[in-house]
């Protein structure tokens, strides 16, 4: 055979060989069609091909983390406010995720928008900022209900962004601030309710013991003059309550 018609078929030969090999990696599976009807799942590794009679499309398996993007929202109590969030989730079964469902990611995509809508929809505002976590919990569950038929599986949804308007901003300041006033004034009054109460219990002792009050009054004389220009009238009974207190101390040495 002349050799200008054997490189023309080694060419081929080598063409159609190259086109039968294919690498699919460890994180990818290989969905096989036979002549367009749909045969098995292929890989990690190395695998061959029928040319032309067989064809293959590619599925990752890792996780994909995709954004949701920002849109408006009405709560349950007709705040309107911006959510954006975040949906991870993976394929499971990469035969359902071709023959199921066209462009199953697109479609993850478009269920996520439109869950995080109705769901928020259903609280009001105030829990949706203190309820955070049991939200997130409720639209994975939604979202995986759907995606599940696809082979898909949403591993988690987190709400990242909540944007409230301008008004309701302020709103939500001056509360903010006439709640911290009302503890300031709560811990305020049991502070001076608190005082009362000692102050009761030290005037009963004093009751008791009249000397303990002018003993009160010369160490508070005693606090001011340690500051040198102070100036101390003493009260005119001053002698009689140093000779009370004089008694007082020799009677309990006694």
């Amino acid at each position: 055979m002349p050799i200008s018609i054997i490189w023309p078929i080694l060419f081929v030969v080598l063409l159609i060989l190259f086109r039968a090999l294919r690498v699919v990696k460890e994180y990818e599976r290989g969905v096989i069609f036979f002549l367009g009807k749909y045969t098995g799942v292929r890989g990690p590794g190395l695998i061959v091909l029928l040319p032309i009679l067989e064809q293959m499309t590619k599925v990752t398996l890792r996780t994909i983390t995709m954004d949701i993007p920002a849109q408006r929202i009405i709560t349950k109590d007709n705040v309107s406010i911006d959510i954006a969030a975040v949906a991870y989730f993976h394929v499971v079964n990469a035969e359902k995720s071709v023959l199921a469902i066209e462009q199953v990611y697109s479609a993850v995509n478009q269920i996520s928008q439109t869950t995080v809508r109705n769901v928020v929809g259903q609280f009001i505002l105030d829990e949706l900022l203190s309820q955070t976590l049991n939200i997130n919990t409720q639209i994975k569950t939604v979202i995986d209900t759907h995606t599940e038929p696809w082979g898909v599986e949403v591993t988690a949804v987190e709400i990242k962004d909540i944007t409230l308007p301008d008004n309701m901003q302020r709103a939500m300041a001056k509360e903010a601030e006439a709640e911290r006033e009302k503890r300031a004034k709560i811990i305020a009054a049991d502070g001076e309710y608190q005082a009362s109460i000692k102050l009761g219990e030290a005037a009963d002792v004093i009751s008791k013991h009249p000397i303990a009050l002018q003993l009160r009054t010369l160490q508070t004389m005693a606090e001011i003059s340690v500051e040198k220009n102070s100036t101390i009238i003493f009260p005119a009974n001053l002698l009689t309550t140093l000779n009370e207190a004089v008694k007082f101390v020799n009677k309990e040495n006694i």
